[in-house]
């Protein structure tokens, strides 16, 4: 299989617009257009009868105690975890491409709706988690939202879309099902598989 993710390079940053959080020099950090990419794909095996979309950094702070703190730094040397930016299944085995900004244009506090649409069943990201503690952003975040790593994070982040050619036309997840389900349900059901990977920092240090 081959995967295109429009605008984004094997290895580069990924850009601006596809961010839920920018750089900014007097805040540190500003809502982004977090608008999802157009993603394409092509090569597909034979037999596959569904797709599924996973995005995640494997770069996140397994400890947040110093994240977004001023006068101190997250150290690369902390242990780091996965965080899902999009969970997509159950994509019509006939698609080939989501046009850009079709699973999110703009960043939507308290998130949006866990759903089965033309494109497939939004699974829930991570922002779900990291915002709970928050009142005015706390809710459930399905679908797609952009990179927005700790602005004191001595760490490049590297963001991984895949694409997966599934043998099932459904994975038969239902409900605020997470990345971690994503993956139990796709073993043993994956014919082809495809990744492009980019890199974000709001660290100014690391731009």
């Amino acid at each position: 299989m081959k995967i295109q993710v429009s605008g984004i390079i094997e290895g580069q940053p990924i850009p601006d617009r596809f961010a839920f959080g920018v750089f900014n020099a007097e805040d540190r950090m500003s809502f982004g257009p977090n608008r999802s990419p157009e993603i394409a794909w092509d090569e597909v095996p034979e037999g596959t009868r569904s797709f599924a979309i996973v995005m995640f950094d494997p770069d996140v702070p397994s400890v947040a105690d110093n994240v977004n703190q001023e006068g101190k730094t997250v150290s690369r040397d902390l242990p780091r975890v996965d965080f899902f930016h999009w969970l997509l299944v159950d994509i019509p085995a006939d698609m080939r491409r989501i046009p850009e900004g079709e699973d999110s244009d703009g960043v939507m506090p308290k998130g949006k709706a866990v759903d089965a649409g033309s494109i497939g069943r939004r699974g829930v990201n991570n922002y779900t988690q990291f915002l709970a503690g928050n009142p005015d952003m706390a809710g459930t975040y399905g679908g797609y939202d952009g990179p927005c790593p700790p602005w004191n994070d001595e760490l490049l982040h590297h963001y991984h879309f895949e694409v997966y050619a599934l043998d099932v036309e459904s994975l038969g997840l239902d409900g605020e099902f997470d990345g971690v389900a994503v993956r139990e349900a796709m073993k043993g059901h994956v014919l082809a598989s495809a990744r492009v990977t980019g890199t974000y920092t709001l660290n100014p240090d690391l731009r």
